[in-house]
Order: structure tokens, then sequence, then C-alpha cells
């Protein structure tokens, strides 16, 4: 590799590679994939578009393997698996499909139409959208054409699109219809770097100057030579930025984490290889959104690296199509965030209410033995409980079968924490969630569980080929989690503060988050740094396992948010579970769940408001017994909650409470519930 390095950078020189406007004055060299080609560097991070990094390199095993840039990365599955099935999607009820030889062409085709519309190396492109072919065109396109490919969450506001447009000075912005075009004819004025506009779903409600449809957009590179192209390509280094994620900004402006080549096609083979996935054998599904890391990571990239086929769900995944979608396409693999898994669990459950009294006996007979052998394989126990076998026949064939999941072979969770109410929920059925850790600054994911290798409540092991660190740890071992590897991030763009606080002098990624590690390794999430709750009394209160014990407690309630900063005593903020409608925003109707625990309570209720406005005595009582066992739990009077009250209305990623990962937001949350809060302490 070092001799290949050397020979490449005198290449470079001799060359005179320019990977701006200009093309390179020589003829491009044939790209083959096994040319290692990095720019040199002295730092391990940079804040500037166009600087390159130094890699974390190991000496043996996968974190010494040879960088590659996306363009290899994506050539190599092209040239051994060009004709097999790449992109699904949807189209008048019927499936079409994309092969990779394909997909490669469009991709292409969008690179020389970016080109010729005048994109400019480092420039970005941002796409606002639901997930699509086109998304992944334009993202990969805009990648081969030089530019930084940029996802911007639909769910932004005007001024958000225009912060992440303008802070990545777009050239080009890519949204999917026209509610995303209005967004940015909006603030359109207000980006100075904006070339066009393309709109990749329908057409135009109104012809505007450098507004074009994804058609029209694909033809306008036609007439660039492929040379001009490969020219391009064959400049692209693997320690260079080419893709921006910006984090959701739950406490303030969102940051573009910098991800070189490298980042991307190192994290996508190490997972990989790690949860031992075979070529052209994964089939999954997209519908979280791509401008998340996760998502993106799994959908995109660890799918072209393995050859496998992305399926494309309906637009109103989360508003009820994803169940359809998972029984038509039977994935291989599936990540959703906890929400998505504490949705089926109440759907599952809901069914489960209206059978029979011997249906209920027999799927608890079954679930019992489920959670028995799941907890026998994670602790290596092959051996299965008495009448397993019937169980799995009976029940948990057909559990998996109705969620569209009985050929799937790992379920993950991650995104944001999950409760062990849900975990074991699922291993009941003998369909063990795997969860994941990471970050928008470690290329997606740290940690990972997987069939070998997971532990209830643990987010499994570190990444082959990268490093966990401790810091500060305290008398139990816990300390911030800190890590080291190919997958870190470059830097925040044009911020190198807040990257000097994200990355040491040594090189390591803070986390902000606290963990420890058992026995094996197995590493365990206890809270964030920022997150934590400290008290009057100078007592630090990691908020979340308090939140998720009430949850575990008390079934009806649907989110949990402790105050309590700098106060003498803990109070939460609590909402019940209800119905959304169809923008997936909360109603006032409780869900049936809610509604048959009520009547079980004596209490004929169908509206949240009913229970709040008159403070119903006896669900308010239920609730305050499962304070009580959870405080009758806490290690220290400073953890035990005085005070609650219950919101009006569930929390949303419309309403401003979560995230689009459905993470809490909790700096927001604080601001709009401040009279409230401030009623707790008398202020």
């Amino acid at each position: 590799v070092t001799c290949v390095l050397k020979i490449t950078n005198s290449l470079d020189k001799i060359l005179m590679v320019i990977c701006g406007t200009k093309l390179c004055d020589e003829p491009a060299i044939p790209l083959t994939t096994g040319d290692v080609r990095l720019a040199q560097a002295q730092e391990l991070w940079s804040t500037a578009r166009d600087k390159p990094v130094k890699l974390r390199m190991e000496t043996s095993g996968l974190g010494s393997e040879p960088p590659m840039t996306i363009h290899q990365m994506f050539l190599a599955t092209v040239q051994k698996y060009g004709d097999y099935p790449a992109l699904r999607v949807k189209k008048d009820g019927m499936w079409v499909s994309l092969t990779y030889k394909e997909y490669y062409q469009h991709a292409r085709a969008a690179a020389k139409s970016f080109l010729k519309l005048g994109l400019e190396r480092f420039h970005g492109v941002g796409i606002l959208g639901f997930n699509s072919p086109e998304w992944f065109i334009a993202d990969v396109g805009c990648i081969l054409a030089g530019g930084l490919a940029t996802g911007i969450y639909t769910t932004n506001s005007p001024e958000a699109c225009q912060y992440v447009a303008h802070n990545c000075e777009a050239n080009f912005l890519v949204v999917e219809n026209n509610k995303q075009l209005i967004k940015i004819l909006q603030v359109r004025d207000q980006l100075p770097h904006l070339k066009a506009i393309v709109q990749y779903k329908g057409e135009l409600e109104q012809k505007l100057p450098n507004v074009y449809t994804w058609a029209e957009f694909m033809k306008f590179g036609a007439n660039v030579p492929d040379s001009e192209l490969d020219v391009l390509i064959d400049c692209q280094k693997a320690n260079e930025c080419c893709t921006l994620i910006y984090t959701s900004g739950t406490t303030g402006n969102p940051k573009g984490a910098m991800l070189s080549h490298d980042n991307i096609t190192w994290t996508a083979s190490a997972t990989g290889h790690m949860i031992n996935l075979k070529m052209a054998e994964e089939e999954l599904v997209s519908y979280l959104p791509l401008s998340h890391v996760a998502a993106q990571v799994q959908d995109m990239w660890i799918c072209m690296r393995f050859a496998g086929i992305t399926n494309f769900a309906e637009p109103d995944a989360l508003k009820g199509s994803l169940a359809n979608t998972l029984r038509e396409v039977r994935p291989t693999s599936f990540l959703g965030v906890p929400r998505v898994w504490e949705k089926m669990q109440e759907a599952m459950k809901a069914v489960g209410a209206k059978s029979s009294v011997t249906k209920k006996k027999i799927a608890d007979w079954a679930k019992g033995i489920g959670l028995q052998a799941s907890y026998n394989s994670m602790n290596g126990d092959s051996s299965v409980p008495w009448g397993f076998t019937l169980a799995n026949a009976l029940v948990f064939k057909n559990v998996r079968k109705a969620l569209g999941l009985d050929r799937c072979r790992t379920c993950f969770t991650g995104a944001a924490p999950i409760t062990k109410d849900t975990l074991e929920y699922f291993m009941s059925l003998y369909t063990p969630l795997f969860e994941l850790y990471g970050m928008s600054e470690s290329t997606g994911p740290h940690s990972i569980s997987w069939a070998e290798g997971y532990r209830i409540m643990s987010c499994g092991k570190v990444l082959t080929g990268c490093k966990t660190k401790l810091d500060k740890p305290n008398t139990d071992g816990t300390g911030e989690i800190c890590f080291w590897g190919r997958h870190v991030f470059m830097g925040y763009l044009n911020m190198p503060e807040k990257t000097e606080e994200a990355l040491d002098t040594d090189g390591w990624l803070h986390s902000g988050d606290l963990g420890k590690h058992d026995e094996d390794d197995f590493l365990f999430i206890t809270g964030r740094i920022k997150e934590l709750i400290i008290t009057a009394g100078g007592e630090n209160v990691p908020p979340v396992p308090i939140e998720d014990a009430l949850k575990e407690e008390v079934s009806i309630i649907s989110n949990v948010m402790l105050v309590g900063d700098k106060k003498k005593f803990l109070s939460m903020l609590l909402t019940l579970k209800c119905n959304v409608d169809d923008n997936g925003d909360p109603t006032d109707e409780l869900t049936p769940l809610v509604v048959e625990y009520c009547r079980q309570h004596g209490v004929i209720v169908s509206k949240v408001s009913e229970i709040v406005n008159k403070k119903e005595p006896t669900i308010y009582k239920t609730i305050q017994e499962g304070i009580d066992r959870v405080n009758a739990k806490a290690t220290s009077n400073a953890q035990r909650v005085q005070k609650w009250t219950i919101l009006q209305r569930d929390f949303s990623i419309s309403g401003g409470e979560l995230g689009p990962t459905m993470k809490l937001k909790r700096p927001a949350v604080s601001k709009m519930y401040e009279e409230y809060i401030n009623k707790f302490y008398g202020e």
C-alpha cells in the first residue's frame, strides 16, 4: 500500500491534477477498483470542504484494508453483479426494478447533468424528499461529479432548509414534489450559490426559470463526453469529503458532519463483515429518512457494497403502509427506530386483546417459551425449552409471517433508547432485536449487536477494526464513550470550534454519551452528559432509566420527560397513547389498548381530554401507583419523582417535541411546556 501511495502521489504531481471546475490536463488514467488514491494530508481532521485528512489506518486486520472511493466500491459491485436487481419501487401498483448496471448508468447520467448545469467541486447538492431511486441516483451522481451529497429532512421548515443549503453552498436542490419545492422557492433569494432546482416526482405546477423536472434534468448531460466525467472521477481521493450529514439540531443549528469516501466505503464493508452479510443475498426496505446517517449507510452504502436489493416503501410508510410493504418484500434484515418496534408491539397487543380465552392462553404459553429460548440463545446455550417446536409452529412462525419478517435474519433497533419491555416482548416471540449504537460523526455504527453477540439492553460490541475508550471513568467504570477508527468523521463544515469540542488532540471522537463495558466487552449506555439532570443538591440524575421504568410500569403512557435541573426535586411531563391522523399527527382519540385499560379499571372514556380535563381519579391513581413503584427502586431520595402532569397532546415530529428519528428534543420540550414546569416549582 505504501508503494502504491508513493507512486500515486508522484503521478498526481506530474499530471497536475486539478479537481475543480477545470479538468485534468492529461488524459484520464483508467480507474481500476484496486487503485489506492489518497491525497497528501497532515491532520486527522478538517473543517474545509476541500481539505483531505489522514486516515486512522491500522497495521493489520480489517482496519488495514486499502481505502477506496465511492466510485470504486460501486464499480466493483457493478462489474461482478451488474445484472442483479439493485433498486425496486412500486409504480402503479407494480414493482419495477433497476439492475446494478442500470443504477450505475443512471448515476453517471445524473453526474453529467450536474456538470453541464455547473456543479462546482466540493459544493453541495441538497436532496429533500422521501426515499426513492431518484434520491439514490441524485446522491451518487453528485458524488461522481465531485460535489457534496447533502440530505435535508422533509420535516424541515423553509428557514431550516435555507440554513443547510446555504451552509453547504448548494449549487442544486433536488426536491420530491410541489410541497417541498414551495419551501425552497420561499428562500431561493437567500441562496447565492443555487443554480437550479430539480423536482423528481410529478410535473411542475408552473414553469419557472432554472426549475426542472427529473426527466428534463437527466437529459441535460447527454452530450457531456464520458471521458470528461471519468477524468473527474479519477481525480477523487478516498480521504476527501463526499457527503454531509447534518445533525438534527436538537440543541441549536444543525452541524454538517463531513464524511470522506473512506468513511463510507470502509464502514459499509466493516459492518457487513461483522454481521456476516453475503454478497447478492440481502434485501431490505428503505423507509427511514435518508438524511439520517443510519438509514443512508444501511439502505444505500451497505446494500451497494454487498450487492443487496433496496425496496422503497410508500411515502406514508410510518402512517401505516409499512406493514403491507414488509409483507410484500419479506426483507432479510430490517432496521427500526424504537418507536416503530413499540407501534408493532402495541398493534399486536391490541389484536391479542380481542382473541378468545383459548388463543390468549396459547399465546401466553408460547411467549413464555420464546422468552426462555431467546435468553438461552443470547447466553450461548443452543438448547430450547420443552414445547418450543410446537410454539414455533403455532405462534412464532405465524407472527413473523404476519409482520413480513419471516425471512429476516437480523432485526435492528437504533437511533434512540429502547425499553427492556419492548426488547423482551420481541424476545418472547423468538424475534430478538439487535441494538446498534453510533453517531452521524462515526458514519453510523460504532458498536453492533448481532445473532452471535448480543446482551439485552446492551449496544453490542465495537465495530471490528475500531476502538472504544471510556474517558474519566468513575468508580463503577462508567465514563464518556470515545471512538477511534476509520469511521470517525473528518470534522464539521466551517465549524473549527465545534470540531475541536468533538475531536480531542489525539484524534478520539468524544460522543457525549456515558457508558460502561461488562466482563465480555459488551457496551452499555447509561446516559448522556448533556441530558444529565443536576439537582439543586448537586446529584447527577440520568433521566432515561427513570422515564423507561415508568413506561414499563404504566402501559398507557406514550412519552415521558423528566425535569428538575437545578431544582430541589424531580418532576415529569407525561403523554397518553393516542391514535394519529393521516398526516401522522396525534389526535385526541385514545388507542384501543388505552380504552380497554381504562375499561378494566372501571372508567369508560375514548379521548385524552376526557381524562385530563376531569383529572380522572382512577387513572391518575394508577399512574401515581406506577410512579410509587419506580420511586421504590430509586437509589437515592434525589432520584424520586415528586410531581407530574399529563399533557393534552402527545409528542410528535410536527409538534416539534421529537426529532426525525423520534428522539426526544429536550430543550425544545422544556421551552414549549415551560409554564407547566414552572408550576411544579411554584415559579
